[in-house]
C-alpha cells in the first residue's frame, strides 16, 4: 500500500476510487459474522421491535464516525500519531490494543470464511479457512495491493448486499409492522443497541476508512466535503445491510417458523429459499468473512507503520505476516478462541471511548494539528454525546474482562 501514497497525487479517478475503497473497507469491516449472529439472534428476540435498535445505533455510529473521519481527514495524521501528540505513549497504548483486537477478531473473521464455504461447497473447515487466507495473501502481494483491496471490498459488498436483497424479498418480512417499530418501538432493548454500535464502531473498525484515506492522500481542510460524505456514505451501507438481514429473518420468523440453534441464519435462508437460499447464505458469510479479514489486517498494521519507517517500506509483508498468524491460530484452535474473543471484546468496548476521546481533544483543542481548520461546534457536540454513550460502553465490557477471572 505504500507505493500508492507516492501515486496519490495523481488522477481524480484514481482518488474516486481510494474514497469508494474506504468507504467498503469501513462498512465491509463492520459487516462480519459476528455482525451476521448479532442480526439473527436479536431479530428472533424482540421481532419487528429490532428495527429501533437498529434505527438508533446507525444515529448513534454516524455522530461517531462524522468526526474520526473528519478529525483523521483534515490532520492527514492516523489515530495513534495523534495520540502520541496529546499526550506521548498514549499512541502506543492504542495500537497494542487495536493490534492485539484485530488479531484476535480475525481468527473470528477466518472462521466464518470456512463456515461460508462448507455452506457453499462442503469444504472441511481447516481447509476453507486455509483458502480463504491464501487470497486474502494474494490481494495484498499484487503489485497494485491498495487498488487491489479497493476493488475486492467494492465487488464483495455489493454482492453481499444484493443476495441478502434477494433473501429478504423471498421471505416476505412484514416491512409496515418493521417500520412502524423503528419509531414506536414495543419493546427497547439497550444490550442491543450497545452490542450493534459496539460491533459496528469499535475496535479498528472505528479507525478502517480514515486510515485508509491518509493512505491514499485523501486529507486536508479542502477535502472536508468528500470525507463527510464518504462517512455517512460508509453507515448508510452498514445500515442498509443490517436492515436488509434484518428483514429477511423477521420474514422467517414472522411466519412462525423456529430456526434451528446450530446455524439459525443458514436454516432461515435455507427456510426463505431453499437449497439456494443456503449456496446464498454461504456466499454471504464467506464474502463478510474475507472482507473482514482484509479490514482488521490492513487497518490493525496501519497503527504500527507509523512508528519506525522499515514497518512503512514492510507494510505488504507486515500484513501478510498478520494474515498468516491469524490463520495459524484458527488452524491450530480449530475454532476461534472464545475467551480470547471475550477479552477483545471487551478491550474495543475500552478503546472507543479512549480512541475516541483523543480525537475530539484534538477538535476541541489542538487546531495546530488540524491546519487551522475550524472545528464545526455542533460537530462536535454530537460527538461529545456520543463519547458519552461510549464511555457507558466501555464500562459494560469491563464485565466481559471481569467474566475471564471467574
Amino acid at each position: 500500500m505504500a507505493t500508492e501514497s507516492g501515486t496519490a497525487t495523481g488522477t481524480d479517478k484514481v482518488k474516486r476510487g481510494a474514497l469508494l475503497g474506504a468507504v467498503f473497507l469501513m462498512a465491509t469491516s463492520a459487516i462480519g459474522p459476528g455482525f451476521i449472529t448479532q442480526t439473527t439472534e436479536f431479530t428472533v428476540q424482540l421481532g419487528a421491535a429490532f428495527a429501533f435498535a437498529i434505527l438508533i445505533s446507525i444515529l448513534v455510529d454516524i455522530a461517531v464516525q462524522l468526526n474520526v473521519w473528519r478529525v483523521i481527514g483534515v490532520s492527514g495524521l492516523r489515530a495513534q500519531d495523534l495520540g502520541n501528540r496529546v499526550l506521548p505513549g498514549l499512541g502506543y497504548l492504542i495500537a497494542a490494543l487495536v493490534v492485539f483486537g484485530g488479531l484476535v477478531f480475525n481468527v473470528g473473521n477466518i472462521a466464518g470464511t470456512s463456515l461460508g464455504l462448507d455452506a457453499l461447497f462442503g469444504l472441511e473447515v481447516k481447509i476453507g479457512g486455509g483458502i480463504s487466507a491464501l487470497i486474502a495473501i494474494g490481494i495484498f502481494l499484487s503489485r497494485r495491493a491498495g487498488v487491489a483491496m479497493d476493488r475486492v471490498v467494492v465487488a464483495l459488498g455489493v454482492l453481499m448486499i444484493g443476495m441478502t436483497v434477494y433473501a429478504m424479498i423471498v421471505s416476505g418480512p412484514p416491512v409496515g409492522e418493521a417500520l412502524r417499530q423503528s419509531v414506536l418501538p414495543e419493546d427497547i432493548d439497550f444490550l442491543a443497541i450497545t452490542t450493534l454500535i459496539g460491533g459496528t464502531v469499535g475496535g479498528y473498525i472505528t479507525y478502517a476508512g480514515a486510515h485508509r484515506l491518509v493512505d491514499a492522500g485523501i486529507t486536508g481542510p479542502e477535502r472536508v466535503a468528500r470525507v463527510s460524505r464518504g462517512s455517512v456514505t460508509a453507515l448508510l451501507l452498514t445500515g442498509v445491510m443490517r436492515w436488509v438481514l434484518f428483514l429477511a429473518i423477521l420474514g422467517v420468523v414472522a411466519g412462525g417458523y423456529v430456526l434451528g440453534e446450530a446455524n439459525p441464519t443458514a436454516d432461515a435462508f435455507q427456510h426463505a429459499a431453499g437449497e439456494v437460499g443456503l449456496r446464498l447464505f454461504g456466499i454471504i458469510l464467506w464474502a463478510a468473512g474475507i472482507t473482514s479479514v482484509i479490514g482488521a489486517s490492513y487497518t490493525s498494521v496501519s497503527f504500527l507503520v507509523t512508528f519506525a519507517p522499515s514497518f512503512e517500506r514492510r507494510r505488504n509483508w507486515l500484513v501478510v505476516g498478520f494474515v498468516l498468524v491469524s490463520a495459524a491460530v484458527f488452524l491450530l484452535l480449530n475454532q476461534a478462541p472464545t475467551t480470547l474473543l471475550v477479552l477483545a471484546g471487551a478491550l474495543n468496548g475500552l478503546i472507543l471511548p479512549v480512541g475516541f476521546g483523543v480525537l475530539l481533544w484534538v477538535a476541541l483543542r489542538r487546531g495546530d494539528l488540524l491546519g487551522g481548520y475550524r472545528y464545526p461546534r455542533w460537530l462536535l457536540g454530537i460527538g461529545v454525546l456520543a463519547w458519552l454513550l461510549t464511555l457507558y460502553l466501555g464500562a459494560n465490557s469491563l464485565g466481559g474482562i471481569a467474566d475471564l477471572w471467574n
